[in-house]
């Protein structure tokens, strides 16, 4: 460490209260990790420091090791969304969080993958025992996972507004229509909605569907390429109305 570099670590270790603010905003690496060790510095102090992208890794550990600290809501926030924070710390963390900072740390983009993932994990846990107003409100703003497992789960207006939600992804939706035990109900919503509906990989995965509303099925079908038809009707498990359906259009087209 320069001889510099050792001042301002000095000085900021042992400043007094009104100069905290400046380091907080301006300090070196070293001055920071000085800062840390300076009895003035409190949770309000840790809690703009955090808003930093800036900060070492080893400063962010260090951070989570003061209990009294790592006591206060808002640090341990600015700690697990921080996208320097070691792996393990904002792991630890994410499960001290409450349901709308899980979902902000979902779709920040500085987070990593896997953080982004287990947030995501920990609203889901949650669906079932949420109430109306709370499902809507994450209908709108959830993340692609988030999105999906809303509609998976319903009811039926949280799944229309789901449906809506610009993070959800095609790959998202299909996984979702993947699972066999998808209501009815729910089935329809999807078979219904003005965009979803005209995908063509969608409508198939609508059509494969054991729950698929038979009311429904002539619209899907309509269209729909004649290779992806043919393979659906060679398809074991498929409900007897859709292939029946099938069978029609492709006899339709023959005749044309």
């Amino acid at each position: 460490m320069a001889i510099e570099d050792r001042i301002d670590a000095q000085a900021a270790r042992t400043a007094p209260l009104e100069e905290i603010p400046a380091l907080l905003s301006s300090g070196s690496a070293d001055a920071l990790l000085a800062l840390i060790d300076n009895p003035a510095l409190d949770e309000t102090h840790v809690s703009l420091l955090l808003e930093r992208k800036d900060l070492s890794g080893a400063l962010l550990e260090e951070i989570s090791k003061r209990k009294t600290w790592r006591a206060n809501y808002r640090v341990r926030l600015g700690l697990a969304a921080h996208p320097h924070t070691p792996r393990l710390i904002a792991m630890r963390l994410l499960r001290e969080l409450h349901l709308m900072d899980l979902v902000r740390i979902s779709l920040l983009i500085t987070s990593s993958m896997e953080l982004r993932r287990l947030a995501d994990e920990g609203v889901l846990v949650q669906l079932p025992q949420l109430p109306l107003g709370q499902k809507l409100m994450l209908a709108r703003r959830g993340s692609t996972r988030i999105a999906a497992g809303l509609v998976a789960y319903g009811p039926e207006q949280v799944a229309r507004l789901a449906l809506d939600n610009s993070f959800l992804t095609e790959s998202q939706l299909l996984k979702t229509l993947a699972k066999e035990a998808l209501p009815v109900r729910i089935v329809d919503v999807v078979a219904r909605h003005e965009k979803w509906s005209k995908l063509i990989n969608v409508r198939v995965a609508l059509l494969r569907h054991p729950n698929v509303p038979p009311d429904r099925v002539p619209a899907l079908v309509h269209r729909l390429p004649r290779r992806e038809m043919e393979d659906l009707h060679g398809l074991t498990r498929l409900p007897e109305y859709v292939r029946v359906c099938l069978r029609k259009e492709l006899g339709d087209r023959l005749k044309r």
